[in-house]
C-alpha cells in the first residue's frame, strides 16, 4: 500500500530554517512608523488569505479535484513570502505569522501519510507554547460544505448505489465516444453550480448525483428540449414541471428553462421519490426518466427488491435501463476522475453581475470577451445564466446580466470601447445582403435628350419620369413557427423590434412568442 506525502513535508528545509529564527536574538526594539504597520498588516491579511486557499485546496484534495494538489502547494508558496518579507520588515513578528504555517500542519497530521511521525516533530520544534487551535465559530469554506458526503475517503454515495458491470460499462462510454460531451457537462455545471445546487445542498442530496442527472439529461445546456417535450437543464416536462413551481410567468417565460428554479425544482422531485422509494437512488432515477406512477407500483410488488433484481429491472423500458447507470456512472467519475485518469478543466466560476454599458447581444459580447482561460468561449455560459434573452437580442444599457468575475473582468476591458468592442459591433452587425453588388443601368442618349418611357408619367419641365405617390402600406400576420424568436422575425422582416413588440403586447425583457402565435407586422420593411 502505497501513502501519499503531505505537501507541508516538502517544505521541511523552510520550517528548519524558520526555527532557527524564531530562537535567534531577533530585536525589534526599533521604533515602528505608521509605514511599517500598515505593511506589517498587509502581511498577515496575505498570510490569513494564503491559509483559506490551502484549506480550500485540502478540502479539493479530498473531493479529488485535480485543483487541489496545485492550490495547496501554491498556498505553501505564498505562505513562505509573507514569511521571508517579514523577516526583513521593521515590526513584522514572525512568530505570529508562523502560528497560521503551524496551524495547517497540525490540521493535516491525520495518520495517513508515512512521515507523520517527523511532521509532528517540526511541529513541536515551531511550537511557541501558545494554543492556536481553530475557534470553533470558524466559517467553515464553501466548498467544504459537501465534504461529509462528497470525500475522497469513502464517498457515501458509493454506499447508496450498486456499483456493477452496467455501470462500469457506463463509465467506459462516459470515457471513449461520449468524453467531449461529459467534459462539456462538467464545464457547464460548475458555471452554473450557485444556481443549480443550493436547493440540493440544503436536502442534503449528493452533488454527484445532481451532476449525473444533468449530464445525462442536457449535458448542461439549459435551452435543452425533447421530442417528448421535456426542457431546461434537468429536462422537466410540462406537467410535472408545474407541480414543483415550473412553468409560464407573467412575461410569457418558461422557468423550466432557469437553472435556479430547475434545481429548486429537482432536488423536491428527487426527495419526493427517495421518500416514497425507501431512499433507493437507482429507483428514484427509474422514476425520473420512466415515470413515477410506474416506479411506484414496480416498488410496491416487489418489496425488499432493488433495481437490478430481473424482476424489477424487465419493467423498466430500455431507455430506463440505459439512464439509471449512465446517471450513475457520470457521478461515479465527478467522484473520483483521478481514478480513471480524468481531468476535468479549471473553470472560475465565482458569481459576479455584469451591468451593460451599451447596448449589446449575447453574439456581441461573445465575440468581444474573446476565449481566454476557456476552450470555447462564453457563449454558453452566458447563455445559461441568463436563459430569458435569445443570443441575438439586443440588450439595452443599464441590463444586468448573470455571469462571473473573469467575464465581468473581459467585458470592462474589451467591451465597452476600444479596437475589440467595434469589431465585435461590426461583425454582429454584418448583413450579408450588403455585399452584392447590383448592376448599373447605362444607356447612349445623349447630354440633354429625354427619352421618355412609355406609359409613365413624366414632369413637364424635365420629362424625367414623376416619382410614385407613397402607398400607405399595410400591416400583415405572421404566424409563429416553432424554434422563431422575436428577434429572429424581426431580423427576417426588417421590423423595429421594440415598435413589433408593442404592437403585439409582447413584454419586455424576453419578448416571448410561441408557436402558432398569430403577430402584426407592425414597422416592417419586408
Amino acid at each position: 500500500m502505497s501513502f501519499a506525502v503531505p505537501a507541508c513535508l516538502r517544505y521541511w528545509p523552510v520550517l528548519a530554517t524558520l526555527s532557527l529564527l524564531l530562537v535567534s536574538p531577533l530585536s525589534h526594539a526599533q521604533r515602528v512608523s505608521a509605514r511599517d504597520r500598515t505593511a506589517v498588516e498587509a502581511l498577515e491579511q496575505r498570510m490569513a488569505a494564503a491559509e483559506k486557499r490551502y484549506r480550500d485546496g485540502l478540502v479539493l484534495v479530498a473531493n479529488s479535484d485535480p485543483r487541489g494538489a496545485g492550490e495547496s502547494d501554491a498556498a505553501l508558496e505564498d505562505m513562505e513570502d509573507v514569511l521571508d518579507a517579514c523577516i526583513k520588515q521593521r515590526g513584522c513578528q514572525v512568530h505570529t505569522l508562523l502560528a497560521s504555517y503551524k496551524r495547517l500542519l497540525k490540521d493535516n497530521t491525520d495518520g495517513q501519510s508515512a512521515g507523520a511521525e517527523d511532521e509532528g516533530e517540526a511541529i513541536d520544534a515551531l511550537d511557541d507554547g501558545t494554543d492556536h487551535a481553530t475557534p470553533a465559530g470558524t466559517a467553515v469554506p464553501e466548498t467544504a460544505r459537501t465534504a461529509t458526503l462528497l470525500n475522497d475517503q469513502r464517498h457515501a454515495f458509493d454506499r447508496m448505489v450498486e456499483y456493477n458491470p452496467a455501470i462500469q460499462a457506463g463509465i467506459r462510454r462516459w470515457l471513449t465516444d461520449m468524453r467531449p460531451a461529459l467534459i462539456d457537462s462538467y464545464e457547464n455545471y460548475q458555471n452554473m453550480r450557485a444556481e443549480l445546487y443550493p436547493a440540493w445542498e440544503r436536502s442534503g442530496l449528493p452533488e454527484a448525483l445532481l451532476f449525473g442527472i444533468m449530464a445525462k439529461e442536457s449535458n448542461g445546456k439549459v435551452h435543452s428540449t425533447s421530442r417528448a417535450g421535456a426542457a431546461g437543464p434537468m429536462q422537466f416536462m410540462f406537467n410535472t414541471g408545474a407541480r414543483f413551481g415550473l412553468g409560464r410567468d407573467a412575461s410569457g417565460f418558461d422557468t423550466r428553462y432557469d437553472p435556479y428554479a430547475s434545481g429548486q425544482a429537482s432536488a423536491a422531485y428527487i426527495n419526493e421519490r427517495m421518500r416514497g422509494l425507501n431512499n433507493n437512488i437507482e429507483l428514484a432515477l427509474a422514476a425520473y426518466n420512466g415515470g413515477e406512477g410506474r416506479a411506484a407500483r414496480v416498488y410496491r410488488e416487489n418489496s425488499g427488491l432493488g433495481f437490478w433484481d430481473d424482476v424489477v429491472y424487465s419493467q423498466f423500458p430500455g431507455e430506463t435501463r440505459d439512464y439509471v447507470p449512465m446517471v450513475i456512472a457520470a457521478a461515479w467519475l465527478f467522484l473520483h476522475p483521478r481514478q480513471y485518469g480524468l481531468e476535468f478543466p479549471k473553470v472560475n466560476a465565482q458569481p459576479a453581475p455584469l451591468k451593460l454599458a451599451r447596448d449589446a447581444s449575447i453574439y456581441e459580447l461573445t465575440i468581444c470577451l474573446g476565449n481566454g482561460g476557456t476552450r470555447e468561449g462564453y457563449m454558453r455560459t452566458l447563455r445559461n445564466l441568463n436563459p430569458r434573452y435569445q443570443a441575438e437580442t439586443w440588450l439595452p444599457a443599464g441590463t444586468t446580466l448573470k455571469a462571473n468575475a473573469r467575464i465581468a473582468g473581459l467585458y470592462s476591458r474589451y467591451c465597452i470601447n476600444g479596437p475589440r468592442a467595434e469589431l465585435a459591433r461590426t461583425l454582429v452587425s454584418a448583413d450579408p445582403a450588403a455585399a452584392i453588388r447590383r448592376a448599373q443601368l447605362t444607356g447612349n442618349v445623349a447630354v440633354g435628350d429625354v427619352t421618355p418611357v412609355v406609359g409613365v408619367p413624366t414632369t413637364v419641365a424635365t420629362g424625367e419620369p414623376k416619382p410614385a405617390e407613397p402607398k400607405a402600406k399595410q400591416a400583415r400576420e405572421y404566424r409563429v413557427a416553432k424554434g422563431d424568436t422575436l428577434g429572429r422575425i424581426s431580423k427576417r422582416f426588417q421590423c423595429d423590434q421594440k415598435k413589433l413588440a408593442r404592437a403585439n403586447n409582447l413584454k419586455a425583457p424576453a419578448y416571448a412568442v410561441r408557436p402558432g402565435q398569430e403577430l402584426t407586422l407592425e414597422s416592417c420593411k419586408k
